[in-house]
Formats: structure tokens, sequence, C-alpha cells
């Protein structure tokens, strides 16, 4: 039991100071990613192209009402 405490004392304590050590730790944007740079300049590209909506297609309308019958 006399050597446990100050060996449990000596852990706690590195694992405290180990606590105290700021992380260097880079966001996935900072890092350079080949297969993501190539779709975000597509998607860019893509994005800047005019693109012109397709032409509407126009039926021709049916007649509102039949034409009648001659009355016999």
């Amino acid at each position: 039991m006399n050597r446990t405490g100050p060996a449990l004392f000596a852990v706690a304590a590195l694992v405290g100071s180990a606590s105290l050590v700021p992380a260097y730790a880079a966001p996935p944007t900072v890092i350079p990613s080949p297969g993501y740079d190539l779709r975000l300049r597509e998607q860019r590209a893509a994005s800047r192209a005019v693109v012109q909506p397709p032409a509407p297609v126009i039926k021709p309308a049916k007649p509102r009402r039949a034409e009648r019958a001659p009355a016999h």
C-alpha cells in the first residue's frame, strides 16, 4: 500500500500534465487533397458555365367546345 500511493500519484501527474500540452491538429480543409480539389474545381467550373434552359414545348390548344350536330 505504501508503494501504490506514490505510483498512483505519479501516473495522475503525468496524465494531468499531458492534458496541458496544446494539440496541433489541422482541419481537413488545410491539408491538401488532390481528389477534393479536383471535385471543387469541376463544381466551380460547372456553376460558371452559362446553361440556357430548354425551349418550351408548345402544344396546339384543343377547342373548348365541340361543334353542334345539326338539328333534325
